[in-house]
């Protein structure tokens, strides 16, 4: 009988070791860290000087949550070049910390570098506050300075307090000069910064853009505020489907009319590659201490038209305009080699609210998986939690022991 149960008993021990390393192993593996994550996966580098420092009273907000599932695809998770296989590296001297190359028609990812690596805009979160300007403002509606719009931390273009201007205007002003007081303006107009941003946000969350908090409308860095290359791609790719914003990024000089007493306002495109790299159709320039250079900007060659996101570059040993110039090359020369795409540029609709303050807003066509759940969601949805399932299989085996043992006993007694 002795045999009979010590046989019994080392079946079952066997047994429960092999269920719970089954069991547990996803939630360790869910707790632990990842082999081979990137650099700034969850946020971006510490700032280097005070401007994310919260207000008194106040909190910094936690980074948001990485979906477990990359948006764009599999290689978007990857660290590094990404590059079509067999593919040249790109040229030398790029500063980038980040960076994609896009197909602004068909949405491929043509190549990348840590895409999803979260990092500052600067002046690039401009165009997703444009976004939200396009899409909710009438262009010859009529705005009114106000004395604090005037008084911006600058770049500003000169806005009077006072002053009447329209939507259109002002939005020459916002993407060709940066302008940080346009940029309160339209806040200001869209309900207050706190409202303008909480905008913004709902609008990264409902083109799927999870890598992107909004903490000023400006740029000016803040708490919380974040992006990536990736998501930087996804908004310029939607902003160039709006008319008003594809003409405006595309224009070089622009005059704003005299108002308030004060003479006209000339606006010249910062992107200094407009009139110059071929088939340039415009785009978006940024700095802070903390994010460092941004950029992003789009060419059209022979029927292909291509953007470039660039993030936390410098101006040495080449200008950014220039080493962006060399990106569209790169990726002119790809799509002429019909090269394979590493990933999509895809609109998802998050599958949970990224936080409580952020609304989720369902996408517009947006197809397949959303991409976006986390083991966070997935703990939410199971309210059994992992730890109960194994409580519980743990218990259904005792009560199988028992039945063996005393099944074995009866043999033996027999």
């Amino acid at each position: 009988m002795h045999s009979a149960v010590s046989r019994s008993l080392k079946v079952l021990t066997t047994t429960l070791a092999a269920a719970l390393l089954a069991l547990s192993t996803p939630a360790l593996a869910a707790a632990g860290p990842q082999p081979g994550q990137c650099a700034n996966r969850e946020a971006p580098p510490a700032p280097v000087d005070t401007s994310e420092k919260p207000a008194p009273g106040k909190a910094a907000p936690p980074p948001l949550p990485v979906p477990a599932v990359p948006v764009g695809g599999p290689r978007m998770a990857e660290c590094g070049l990404i590059t079509p296989t067999g593919a040249l590296n790109p040229p030398d001297g790029n500063t980038a910390a980040s960076w994609l190359v896009q197909d602004l028609d068909t949405g491929a990812v043509v190549a990348a570098k840590d895409p999803h690596a979260r990092q500052r805009p600067a002046s690039l979160i401009k165009t997703l506050l444009a976004l939200v300007v396009v899409t909710q403002l009438n262009p010859q509606q009529v705005i009114v300075a106000t004395k604090e719009d005037a008084e911006q931390e600058c770049t500003c273009i000169g806005l009077v307090a006072g002053g009447q201007y329209t939507v259109d205007q002002l939005l020459h002003g916002l993407l060709m000069h940066s302008g940080n007081d346009v940029a309160h303006v339209f806040a200001t107009a869209l309900g207050g910064v706190d409202a303008a941003v909480a905008k913004m946000n709902a609008l990264a969350a409902r083109i799927g853009a999870l890598d992107t908090r909004a903490a000023t409308p400006s740029g000016l860095d803040g708490p919380g505020m974040s992006t990536s290359a990736y998501d930087l791609s996804l908004i310029f790719h939607y902003a160039m489907k709006q008319p008003e914003f594809a003409k405006v990024v595309s224009t070089k000089n622009f005059e704003i009319p005299p108002t308030g007493g004060k003479p006209a306002i000339p606006v010249f495109n910062d992107n200094k590659l407009l009139g110059v790299y071929p088939g340039f159709l415009g785009g978006k320039t940024g700095f802070t201490d903390d994010a460092r250079h941004t950029y992003v900007g789009a060419a059209q060659q022979k029927g292909k038209r291509l953007a470039v996101v660039m993030m936390r570059a410098e101006q040495k040993p080449t200008k950014v305009v220039d080493q962006a110039a060399k990106l569209l090359d790169y990726g002119f020369a790809l799509e002429a080699d019909h090269a394979e795409p590493v990933g999509k540029i895809d609109y998802r609709a998050p599958a949970a609210t990224p936080s409580s303050s952020e609304p989720s807003v369902l996408a517009d066509g947006g197809t397949g998986n959303s991409g976006t759940s986390s083991a966070a969601a997935a703990a939410k949805e199971d309210p059994f939690g992992v730890t109960g399932w194994i409580i519980t299989l743990v218990v259904f085996l005792i009560i199988v022991a028992g039945f063996v043992i005393g099944h074995q006993r009866k043999k033996a007694a027999s």
